[in-house]
């Protein structure tokens, strides 16, 4: 996940009536190093005052707590907002997603979710504890996806258990989208062309492979010039007739 920070781009694209956030990057609790701070999303979504605001996901998720607060920005701002999922809303990018009034997903875009991880390290009481959290947060999830899809909690723990992946019209029918999105790809022009690197994640979908270009044929090798035609017993024998005939 860390190699994914600051590869993409966060902005907000103000205007009177509608007004657009692009997250397309990672979710951090700092931004110092690149990525999408909490405290600069949070600050620029209170920027704005446009009835209506587009959230435009393009993100392999990042830090829990730092979602969480992005989450409730969204929730608790007097605005319209309407998330779009014109790539992923992977991970902790999920339920900031849900926060929106209304969710619309492309027809290539992805939500994932799955249960919470870290890197830890200390005796086995420490690590003891610090799965105990793990399973707290797991928990804290799993109630604000009930809550936003209306997807019973034991459906919901096997999907994160097994790190699931749903395509537009799963999200759809699920629970975790409105509807298709059917602006098109002028509203999605600017995302990045980038792929993520979402080798942390299981199951994770692959970008299309690349068409390998046709290869360039060899040049046709450049002949060899063709030495001058040796006319010289032609001259001679036109030199003998003009001779002949001058002689008669």
């Amino acid at each position: 996940m860390a190699d994914n920070r600051g590869v993409g781009q966060f902005r907000a694209d103000a205007a009177e009536q509608e007004a657009t956030i692009y997250l397309y990057d990672v979710i951090v609790a700092d931004d110092y190093w690149g990525g999408i701070g909490v405290e600069s999303f949070v600050r620029t979504l209170n920027s704005l005052t446009a009835p209506v605001i587009h959230l435009r996901f393009d993100c392999p998720g990042g830090d829990v707590f730092a979602g969480r607060a992005m989450e409730q920005a969204i929730r608790e701002h007097p605005s319209k907002i309407i998330a779009h999922i014109d790539g992923y809303a992977a991970s902790a990018a999920s339920y900031v997603a849900l926060a929106a009034d209304e969710v619309l997903i492309s027809e290539g875009g992805f939500f994932m979710i799955h249960k919470a991880w870290t890197i830890a390290i200390g005796n086995a009481d420490e690590l003891m504890d610090v799965a105990g959290l793990l399973e707290k947060i797991d928990g804290t999830l799993v109630k604000t996806y009930a809550r936003e899809t209306g997807q019973t909690p034991e459906q919901l723990n096997e999907w994160i258990a097994a790190t699931t992946w749903f395509d537009a019209e799963e999200a759809i029918e699920y629970g975790f989208a409105t509807g298709m999105d059917t602006l098109g790809s002028k509203a999605k022009a600017k995302a990045p062309a980038q792929h993520w690197n979402l080798a942390a994640y299981g199951h994770a979908p692959q970008p299309a492979p690349v068409a390998e270009p046709d290869p360039v044929p060899e040049p046709e090798p450049t002949p060899e010039p063709i030495a001058a035609y040796n006319n010289s017993h032609t001259d001679h024998l036109a030199r003998r007739l003009r001779l002949v005939a001058h002689a008669a």
